[in-house]
């Protein structure tokens, strides 16, 4: 395997680790299920106002599942939160992210879930899962479900290789191509 990194200029201590990962899923009955898992571990102990959280343990450990249909659109969700700095507490917003149902993950997505879970409305960690899991739900449908011929992708303008001036969208989606002016 390749470096991911360049080596490191001076000597270092890890102190944090943080752990994403998603997962997409197609079901039998013709949903997909798309699941989150947001992990945070310290190598030492950590002080917080109501307790010194101990090294190696899990501060955050939360989970988030939601189910799409071939619109994207969310028809079932459910978070988790198995490790948390302030318990009970912080387990009291998980039944909030059933509100994601009826979200389509479409332009304006991550403004509607800033809007349901923004602030003191949801938890930080469970909702910086959301983007990441969208993102995903494209990648895991993508080539499965029907899409209209005649719609722009998704992918056209949504990031720097994409862009409707630039040379991939005018040899692969010529009819999405607009020269810049």
């Amino acid at each position: 395997m390749t470096a991911l990194f360049s080596e490191p200029k001076v000597e270092r201590t890890k102190t944090h680790t943080r752990q994403i990962l998603i997962e997409g899923y197609k079901r039998q009955d013709g949903l997909w299920d798309i699941e989150g898992y947001i992990k945070d571990v310290k190598t030492h102990d950590h002080k917080l106002v109501s307790h010194v959280h101990p090294a190696n343990k899990p501060i955050h450990e939360m989970t988030l599942r939601i189910t799409i249909d071939n619109s994207l659109t969310i028809v079932d969700a459910e978070a988790m939160s198995h490790s948390t700095p302030y318990s009970p507490v912080c387990e009291r917003i998980a039944p909030e992210y059933a509100k994601l149902k009826g979200v389509q993950i479409k332009g304006g997505f991550r403004s509607r879930v800033a809007e349901l879970f923004g602030g003191t409305k949801g938890c930080t960690h469970i909702t910086e899962l959301i983007g990441t899991m969208a993102t995903a739900a494209i990648q895991t449908t993508v080539g499965n479900i029907p899409v209209d011929p005649a719609a722009r992708p998704l992918s056209v303008n949504g990031c720097h290789a994409l862009d409707v001036s630039g040379s991939i969208v005018q040899e692969y989606y010529p009819q999405w191509y607009k020269m810049k002016e």
